[in-house]
């Protein structure tokens, strides 16, 4: 569900990063969540009854044999598509 934010920001800030937006194929919103969702990657917890059922047959059929740190891979993904 999606929910309207107000932010004030400088103009030239905004202008700056509608362009930017653009530029990636974005909206300005898509941006900004995708933004703080990096920033909150470490406090959301994905619980399995949220996830498709298509997706929670998927869960844990991948194994490793190092470990590995999923979150700073997904934000250093996340960064890397978003240019963050």
């Amino acid at each position: 569900m999606s929910t309207k934010l107000t932010l004030t920001l400088e103009k030239e800030v905004i202008e700056t990063a509608k362009k930017y937006a653009k530029e990636r194929g974005q909206s300005l919103s898509e941006m900004v969540e995708n933004y703080f969702k990096l920033l909150t990657v470490d406090t959301r917890k994905i619980k399995p009854k949220q996830l498709s059922p298509k997706i929670q047959k998927l869960r844990g059929i991948i194994k490793t044999d190092e470990n590995i740190d999923y979150k700073k891979m997904l934000a250093e993904e996340l960064s890397k598509k978003y240019g963050l």
